[in-house]
């Protein structure tokens, strides 16, 4: 459940494209008190301005600040140039275009005229994303020197040069004001901006960073010109270059491209609202079409370089966490709400602290909506916050971070977020706060900040008294950073070539001893990180086509607690030991994975034996459980993004309901998870599981002896008296094709969903033809025939794509096209789809896109690689399909061995627009009345 609250923040904040003058404008923030210049062969002037924790700062004499932050384990190199431009520069009439303005720095400039198929042909995994205080471009390539020079030439073009002109805007505009309705869809997303909204009066934090409909479709391109014009500025920017790479070369690299651009004398105005104290409670009431019902609060805090916001991050976790969250307890457990969430914005000025409780229909809203005011003003009085808590809160936080500073590129991220909110130091300084802080910092952090004048709910009430609540100002962070050092810099991880004959050269195969197949890949990694995945198979499908229900909530089930540990005692566990584990199961198949670091290990695995072997199973876990699962069905039915996929899914199944493999109608599921008992579940648990076949894969810094003898003591024993039989899901080609479609009221924004099952093998050489076809037509992210006509040209949709995904132990592989868009567009979208598709079928592909295609693809498959996550999913795939990396190295041969004929060979035979099983799903009816 915590990932939909990411997926909310997202929704509700950062705007990305698919694909007050910040700190960094006063040289006194970031001077050290031993400055060294250096020159590159331009002449350009380099100034170290500090260096903690093996990241170095640098700025050159036009204003261009520089972080450089070599990490020699993986064979990538991220560059992320952030500018330091968000909603909040935004004035009357620019609602959303810091927002519109980063999906227009992807239409190119005279020296890179289509900058997201230059950035595609490279195999590169990029991104722009936009927030209130910064805008950012990254991509993260296979390193070299070329590959580094390529991405700062590419940023440094676009910093200035970018086209911005009419024509572009017209269709970048309906793209982005397909992405505001995408938004639009969700509740949650307008709930939080509408408490946003209300709880700020003057400050653009109060306006969502998507912007305003009106501004997104009505901004004339020469205001939006001068808006870049006024931020888009060498004085104006954070570059940092993260990966693999040689410093003295990048910052030669950097002079000479960086260093040769002029920034402008007038300084940029700084921004100075400061939203006045709250002095009454408000309310603000959202009608609208769906199936749940959703409380909420909002509360104003210090920013997020303040002292104080490590104590909101703390509180939130407090507050949210689950289960040990108080408002988990005092809502979920009290049956008043099926889900809660809490969170602390770390924003460059004043921010908010917000909280969400999700309410089912046959609950009261007004209850729910009494209690969490109750709990949050009221409880910390009546049950002061402890000490457990605040540590929980605080090992919870710290351990995300160690997770995140294995992955080279998320960090350097992460450090642009904090430079937008003064500066990058702020991402150590906050960890050393976050260390130091106590029970008592907390409590009266909630006493201060969580009171009725300063809460938001709804609509304004009247009060006889004022109690304003002062929120201090972001301090001078040149007194808290004056002679700060930081600690010792992280231990780097070994270069690592991703080849596929490197990999399967370094890496162990073998069996257990009672014949789980391992594949074992020991390296050293960025702070000792380790990536583990554990698949058990079990059953057969007449032994489990009665208990689909109850197989389906035994992972989840496991995750709530062992024998020895309570759900909030494992998960405080795993936080203290830097942990993250999860168990997924569906009939035949359980799979864990496991994310820690080495020093971890063996504590990890004595938890992860708990939880295969000796799993609590609690029935009122699984009535929380329950209700949480059925609430978010509930809220899904009338979502067109599931309405449409779950359709051609149905409709591509020929299996009725005596068979393991039919394809449930959201009703269907939700009576099935209504009825399943604890009895059921823990029959299917002892009936089913069992450890004698399986894979297990572990890559990262571990001893693979080790390893080997602790997974094998754990599984030892586990044998199930029901063999497991795999059931085949062979490709159904006699599907009938064609559209169907459904209307769902108050939906802003319409899904488009179409499969077909191709029989095919993903070892022939025409499966590797098809790949380059897909690639070609919508599998290239923005840089493809689909993106290029639907987005860009004729801005349809702000996500179009199409995609082949092989099921080799079935012969088969679906192939599939989606895409959203404004209802009122849905028929011209469908048409322009056919109209590629055929279009790829009657005319082909051409030499130079074929050998771009070629190109791009196996550097992107190459990138994934350097992700140990994704390496040691791909470890355990060659172990289920009988093969090893070979697979790997042969499919890039036929990749590369591929020609314009057989690639068009390809495509005709297996890509029929008729024979596509398609569906859309939109509130259509109001469409048709407006037209």
């Amino acid at each position: 459940m915590k990932r939909h609250l990411r997926n909310l923040i997202v929704t509700f904040g950062i705007a990305a494209c698919l694909i007050a003058v910040p700190a960094w404008g006063q040289d006194e923030n970031t001077t050290s008190s031993t400055p060294v210049a250096e020159r590159d062969s331009t002449g350009q002037t380099l100034m170290k301005v500090t260096e903690i924790e093996g990241i170095s700062e640098y700025k050159l004499d036009n204003g261009v600040r520089v972080l450089l932050f070599p990490d020699e384990s993986k064979e990538v190199v991220t560059v992320n140039m952030t500018v330091f431009v968000g909603s909040r520069h935004e004035g009357y009439g620019e609602a959303g275009m810091a927002h519109l303005l980063e999906h227009m720095l992807f239409k190119g400039t005279p020296d890179h005229p289509n900058v997201p198929k230059v950035l595609q042909d490279r195999g590169a995994r990029f991104n722009g994303t936009t927030w209130v205080d910064r805008t950012n471009y990254y991509e993260t390539l296979p390193a070299s020197e070329d590959n580094l020079r390529f991405a700062l030439k590419l940023e440094a073009d676009r910093l200035l040069n970018s086209f911005i002109r009419g024509e572009d805007l017209e269709s970048e505009m309906t793209v982005v004001r397909n992405e505001f309705e995408r938004g639009e869809n969700s509740p949650f997303r307008i709930l939080m901006q509408r408490m946003q909204s209300v709880a700020f009066d003057w400050h653009n934090y109060g306006k969502s960073t998507i912007g305003n409909r009106s501004d997104i479709e009505r901004v004339p391109v020469v205001n939006l010109r001068r808006f870049y014009r006024k931020y888009y500025r060498p004085d104006n920017i954070l570059l940092i270059v993260a990966g693999r790479f040689q410093s003295d070369s990048a910052i030669e690299l950097i002079g000479e491209i960086f260093g040769t651009l002029e920034s402008p004398d007038t300084p940029i105005d700084p921004t100075y609202t400061t939203e006045p104290a709250q002095d009454g409670e408000r309310t603000v009431v959202l009608r609208r079409v769906g199936d749940v019902q959703l409380a909420g609060t909002t509360y104003h805090i210090p920013s997020g370089s303040h002292p104080e916001f490590a104590a909101a991050k703390a509180l939130s976790i407090v507050l949210g966490d689950e289960p040990s969250g108080r408002l988990y307890q005092g809502l979920v457990e009290k049956e008043i709400a099926s889900n809660v969430y809490a969170l602390a914005y770390a924003f460059a000025e004043p921010g908010v602290l917000m909280t969400l409780a999700e309410v089912s229909q046959d609950k009261s809203i007004e209850a729910a909506r009494s209690e969490l005011i109750a709990l949050l003003e009221e409880g910390f009085s009546e049950n002061p916050i402890t000490e457990q808590e605040v540590e929980r809160a605080k090992q919870q936080i710290l351990k995300q971070r160690e997770l995140q500073a294995s992955e080279t590129d998320r960090l350097a991220i992460s450090l642009s977020e904090w430079a937008a909110q003064g500066d990058w130091r702020l991402y150590f300084l906050f960890r050393d706060v976050v260390e130091s802080l106590t029970a008592e910092q907390v409590q009266a952090f909630a006493e201060k900040y969580l009171v009725r004048n300063n809460r938001t709910v709804g609509l304004f009430i009247p009060s006889e008294t004022s109690e304003r609540i002062s929120i201090p100002e972001s301090p001078n962070l040149i007194a808290r950073l004056e002679g700060y050092k930081g600690r010792e810099a992280i231990q780097q991880g070994e270069q690592f070539d991703p080849s596929p004959e490197n990999i399967e050269q370094r890496t162990q195969r073998g069996k257990l001893a009672n014949g789980i197949q391992y594949a074992l890949l020991p390296k050293q990694t960025r702070g000792g990180s380790v990536n583990l995945s554990l698949t058990l198979r079990f059953g057969t499908a007449d032994t489990m086509i009665d208990r689909i229900g109850a197989i389906d909530l035994i992972g989840s089930m496991m995750m709530r607690g062992t024998d020895k540990l309570d759900y909030q005692e494992l998960q405080d566990e795993l936080t203290r030991l830097r942990a993250e584990l999860s168990i997924n199961t569906v009939p035949g198949l359980l799979q864990l994975t496991l994310k820690t670091k080495r020093e971890f290990l063996p504590e990890v695995i004595e938890v992860m034996r708990q939880v295969l072997r000796s799993p609590r199973l609690d029935g009122n876990e699984l009535e929380i459980l329950r209700r949480q699962i059925v609430t978010s069905l509930q809220q899904s039915s009338t979502m067109p993004q599931t309405i449409a996929p779950r359709d051609v899914r149905r409709r591509l199944s020929p299996y009725g309901k005596d068979d393991i493999r039919y394809v449930q109608t959201i009703d269907e599921e939700i009576a099935m998870y209504q009825n399943v008992t604890i009895e059921e579940i823990s029959r299917a648990y002892r009936e089913l599981l069992g450890a004698s076949h399986g894979e297990l894969s572990v890559v990262g810094d571990f001893d693979p002896e080790e390893i080997q003898a602790s997974i094998e003591s754990i599984l030892l024993g586990w044998e199930s008296e029901i063999d497991y039989v795999r059931f085949d899901r062979p490709a159904n080609e006699d599907a009938e094709g064609g559209l169907t479609s459904f209307n769902t009221p108050d939906k802003a924004n319409a899904f488009y969903f179409s499969q077909a099952q191709l029989a095919l093998q993903d070892t022939d050489d025409e499966y590797a033809s098809l790949v380059l076809g897909n690639y070609i037509l919508g599998g290239g992210g923005l840089s493809s025939r689909l993106a290029d006509r639907v987005r860009q040209q004729e801005g349809l949709s702000y996500g179009v794509r199409s995609g082949l995904t092989a099921r080799p132990k079935d012969g088969r592989v679906d192939f599939t096209i989606y895409a959203i868009t404004n209802p009122e567009n849905k028929d011209r979208l469908i048409e322009v789809i056919r109209e590629e598709v055929e279009k790829l079928r009657q005319e082909g592909v051409t030499a130079d896109e074929l050998e771009k295609a070629q190109q791009a693809y196996l550097q992107s498959q190459m990138v994934r690689r350097t992700d140990d996550s994704n390496l040691v999913g791909e470890l355990i795939g060659t172990m289920f399909m009988d093969r090893t990396m070979e697979y790997a190295s042969k499919h890039a041969s036929q990749i590369e061995s591929a020609t314009v004929d057989s690639v068009n060979k390809a495509i005709n035979k297996y890509i029929h627009w008729d024979k596509l099983v398609r569906s859309v799903a939109g509130e259509f009816e109001k469409a048709a009345t407006v037209e």
